[in-house]
Formats: C-alpha cells, structure tokens, sequence
C-alpha cells in the first residue's frame, strides 16, 4: 500500500493514473463526493452529527417519528433538490464518456451523478426522486408527493437557510399539525425509496453493482469512509480479485490497509486531475 501525503497530491495523482491506465475503472462513491456541492457528509470533515437517525424500525413503528420524518424531509427536499453536481461528479461522467470508466456505484441518494452527466449509475442505497406505496407497491415522483404535502399543509413554508443533512433531512421546529401524505392510489403508507438505517440494501441493487464490479479491471473508491457494509463488501470482492484498488478520502477509512494507493484529498480535486491525466 502507498498513502499519499496531503502536501504532493499531484505525485499521488500520477501514480494513481499509472496504475489505472488502460483499464475499465469502476467507481464507488459515498457522501464526500457530494459535500462540494453543499450536502454534508454524514462522517468526517463537513459532517452534520446526527444524534438519532431514522430507523426502518422507528419509521413503521412510530407515527410521531414519521411525521417528524416527513415535515423535516419535505422542507429539506426543496433545498436538497438544489444542489449542484460538482467538478468531481462532472469528471467521473467525462471519464465515462471517454470509455475510461465502467460505471458508478453510489451510496447517495441525491442523483448528482446521474445530473453530471453519467449514464452508468447503480443507487445502492435508493434515490429520493422516487416515494414508493408500501402497501400496494405504487411509485410516485418526489415532486408529486411535495405538492400533496403541501396542499395537506398550507401553512408550510421552506426557510432561506435549510440545515441539510446527507439524505435531504432537516430539524424542523416543530411538527404539530403536519398532515403525513398518503398513497392516492390505495391510501397507504408512503417511504422515501431510500434505505434507511436497519434496512438491508435490495438484493437487485447490489447483484447489479457486482456485476459492474466483475466487468471492471479496477476499483476507485471516492468519498466514502466505507464504514457502511453494503461499501466493504464491495471493495472485498474487489480485493479477491487482486485488482488495483485507489482510495481517495479526506480521512481513514475501514479498506485503507487493502489499497493500492490512497490519496487522503477532496474528490472535487482528485478526480479533474485524474481524468485530465488519462486523456
């Protein structure tokens, strides 16, 4: 393993294009990708903390976390949805487009790359663009289900600051009087088509980013921490292989002692650099 030291990235830079050229490079991506376009990270530097997370337990189970769930949801949804992708996404689909790179497999749900301009993107961990019935199976555009909230709820309003937190969540001051939407096919229970905590990823999900993974000849793993299992998993697989693995992340992350190479840089840096050099 080589780690780069902070203060020559553009040496680690070159040493990762060395070791990616020529191949079919997959991308795994997790929420640093995304803190240059004014969406935190759930860990490490720009990291929002988070004392109690939405459960899948608590969301079934507990109709006041519910609608605290969905006031803060909505309200974080519209500043959400105004995100940016940043030079790191923009690069990651040039590469795609040069042939460079297979695909991208993401741990966000804020559809940045798919934005960018990438047309290879496999949403591990869901997209708050869908909400899904789940009693009758129903899909509804996230922007359909905000026009039923408000009309449900005309007293609410968006705030010029919304504190975002990584899947389009905010605090909101209170929730008396919220209205939760409900499926207008069969009345039932709505969910962000987001994996919340507790909650297996699907098992099409990730067969599909397996097999993205086994038709790449590397693996790059930009802003992720890897302290979520779906992640690990992969660059396991990757790691039986014996394919070169890069890691670029601000801080350590848990697949360090297994990589190649890890760049300890932003990805809105790295990534431009790399991609400038594999032209």
């Amino acid at each position: 393993m080589s780690v780069s030291n902070p203060a020559e990235p553009s040496a680690a830079v070159a040493r990762a294009a060395d070791l990616l050229r020529d191949r079919r490079v997959a991308l795994l991506t997790g929420a640093g990708i995304s803190t240059d376009s004014g969406i935190p990270a759930y860990r490490g530097e720009g990291a929002r903390t988070r004392s109690n997370p939405m459960t899948i337990q608590t969301y079934l189970g507990d109709e006041a976390a519910r609608r605290r769930y969905w006031v803060g949801g909505h309200l974080g949804w519209r500043a959400f949805a105004q995100a940016e992708p940043n030079p790191g996404h923009v690069a990651l689909a040039q590469m795609e487009a040069d042939g460079r790179v297979s695909g991208v497999i993401t741990q966000n749900v804020d559809g940045l790359h798919l934005r960018a301009g990438s047309s290879h993107v496999i949403e591990v961990h869901g997209t708050m663009r869908r909400v899904l019935c789940l009693h009758c199976g129903q899909v509804f555009d996230r922007r359909d289900i905000a026009v039923q909230i408000e009309q449900l709820n005309p007293w609410i309003t968006v705030p010029e600051n919304v504190a975002l937190a990584p899947d389009g969540d905010v605090l909101p001051e209170s929730t008396e009087g919220f209205v939760i939407p409900t499926c207008t096919v069969c009345g039932g229970m709505l969910k962000p088509d987001v994996v919340f905590f507790g909650e297996y990823v699907p098992q099409d999900r990730f067969r599909a980013a397996e097999s993205l993974l086994r038709s790449s000849s590397a693996l790059v793993v930009a802003g992720s921490s890897l302290v979520v299992n779906s992640g690990v998993r992969l660059v396991e697989r990757a790691r039986r292989r014996a394919i070169p693995l890069i890691i670029v992340n601000r801080e350590p992350t848990r697949a360090d002692a297994w990589a190649d190479l890890t760049i300890a840089a932003g990805t809105s840096d790295v990534l431009p650099a790399l991609q400038e050099l594999l032209q």
